[in-house]
């Protein structure tokens, strides 16, 4: 039986492992600062405005801090979007569904300037004070995790009655949770039974990062290009409850599909 010998790290190796290093602290210094600055200028707008200014703050500010965001990191954005449907949202009511698999979609999602839509985020990113700001200051819905079940229907039943009320459109990830391993995970319902009650068509967008750019859950980015893909709406006005699984699983093969044919190398 042989025997496995360790390669030894390259110079070159060590150089580019300090670089990342350094540019995962710039970005999380840069993110650290500019979210703080954007949740201040946030507060008191919102302030004179007697809190009525939230699609100012979501649709610029936020997506001005997004911008901003990519261009520290050195990302660009390019955006597919023929049918132009992220515009969608701001005539009628959809659900925007997306895939999750780097930290730097979150900026790369608020530069897209979303109009009239809200996002669920996770409900730990509560603990960041200037997220907890902006999140509340531009009707960010946090999520408890899977476990806490009990809590997680009762959110999503109020964003339901919030959003039927406003006819606001909302975004979120049937992953759930960011995925780094590669390929798609297994979807939650949460988006499909919020689509299914509301009648609303889903938006499916797809975020594809080449891997060699990707921090995956650090911060650590490199420079290149991100593609944003559309897809056309889903209709469900004929869907029903007792098919979530089912229409589900039919959102989650135009991912697998999308990942296949669009996977960064």
């Amino acid at each position: 039986m042989s025997t496995a010998v360790p390669l030894k790290k390259t110079s070159g190796e060590g150089a580019l492992e300090s670089g990342s290093i350094w540019r995962a602290a710039l970005v999380l210094v840069a993110a650290g600062t500019l979210f703080t600055i954007v949740a201040a200028l946030m507060f008191v707008i919102q302030l004179c405005s007697m809190f009525r200014s939230r699609r100012f703050c979501s649709e610029v500010l936020a997506r001005w801090m997004g911008n901003a965001m990519l261009k520290v990191s050195g990302v660009r954005m390019e955006v597919h979007d023929a049918q132009n449907q992220r515009s969608l949202g701001a005539n009628r009511q959809v659900v925007y569904v997306t895939n999750h698999t780097s930290t730097v979609d979150v900026f790369v999602l608020l530069a897209l300037g979303l109009p009239r839509t809200r996002f669920f985020l996770w409900g730990g990113l509560r603990t960041l004070f200037p997220v907890a700001v902006i999140g509340y200051l531009t009707g960010v819905f946090f999520t408890p995790t899977q476990s806490r079940r009990d809590k997680r229907v009762r959110c999503f039943q109020n964003a339901e009655a919030a959003i039927r009320r406003t006819g606001e459109s909302v975004l979120l990830s049937p992953e759930g949770r960011c995925v780094t391993v590669g390929g798609i995970s297994r979807f939650n319902l949460g988006a499909f039974h919020l689509a299914t009650n509301l009648k609303a068509p889903i938006v499916p967008v797809f975020i594809a990062i080449p891997r060699h750019m990707n921090p995956g859950r650090g911060y650590g980015v490199l420079p290149g290009v991100v593609h944003v893909h559309f897809s056309s709406p889903i209709p469900t006005a004929e869907w029903r409850l007792e098919d979530l699984e089912k229409n589900k699983e039919i959102v989650r093969d135009l991912y697998v599909d999308w990942n296949e044919r669009l996977r960064q190398p």
